[in-house]
């Protein structure tokens, strides 16, 4: 926004800028610099998670698949024509990690295979449905906390999305447990957070639909480590998860 730097950018005379990961919204004076505008690598299928955290919410939201699309930079939130959209299938094991370092790698793909159309002006670029279009907004450290009233499902999905950061984590007596990996598995259970096993396999915990399987943790200044570990040095069984 410092109008020095909008004149440096401006005395580049650049055919085309590449935005990535910026997050925030670029003044108009800037988009208008380049002599073909800018364009970004945006980690979503659009105009699905439009928005800071698109590869979170993919995840959280249970969807089928993601992908990145190239588009052309306009004033509002990711809202700009689409030059070329990449496709990937999420695995059922998929975390936040995972899907950020796949798209990481199809967005560069992607990028170098749209390039040659959009500087010689034969890549038509495609506008958005904005009737189809949802925000995928910032994360926030409050939205780690377990509620176990949830489905099993839901849980899982919010522990996969948020690994590596925030961290998904409930509270175990006096300390906050952060939970690195789990799944949802069938089984009848008691109340909500209720430690109904803790075996070898895992620990599986009851919520409002299913129970939840921990098989990763990590408790307050201590290394993350496999549930066995954890049982063998902890009496769990029977502890209400997330109890005030």
């Amino acid at each position: 926004k410092q109008p020095q730097a909008v004149q440096e950018l401006a005395a580049l005379k650049a055919d085309l800028m590449v935005v990535v990961a910026y997050g925030l919204l670029l003044p108009k004076a800037v988009l208008d610099a380049p002599r073909l505008g800018c364009i970004n690598i945006h980690a979503s299928i659009l105009p699905r998670w439009r928005g800071a955290a698109p590869i979170q919410r993919a995840v959280l939201a249970g969807d089928a698949e993601s992908g990145v699309t190239i588009m052309g930079m306009e004033e509002g939130l990711d809202t700009g024509p689409m030059f070329l959209v990449e496709r990937t299938p999420l695995a059922d094991d998929e975390t936040g990690g995972s899907l950020h370092d796949r798209l990481s790698q199809l967005g560069a793909e992607a990028l170098m295979k749209a390039l040659p159309g959009i500087l010689d002006g034969s890549l038509e670029p495609q506008p958005q449905d904005d009737a189809l279009a949802c925000y995928a907004r910032k994360l926030d450290k409050a939205e780690a906390t377990v509620d176990w009233t949830r489905p099993a499902v839901d849980i899982e999905r919010q522990v996969r999305a948020f690994n590596p950061w925030p961290v998904a984590q409930t509270r175990c007596e006096d300390a906050n447990l952060r939970i690195w990996r789990a799944h949802a598995i069938k089984g009848v259970g008691g109340a909500p957070g209720t430690v109904m096993n803790a075996t070898r396999n895992g620990i599986d915990v009851s919520t409002g639909d299913g129970l939840l399987r921990i098989t990763e943790l990590q408790l307050p200044g201590k290394r993350a480590m496999a549930a066995r570990d954890f049982i063998n040095a902890n009496n769990i069984q029977g502890t209400v998860l997330g109890a005030p």
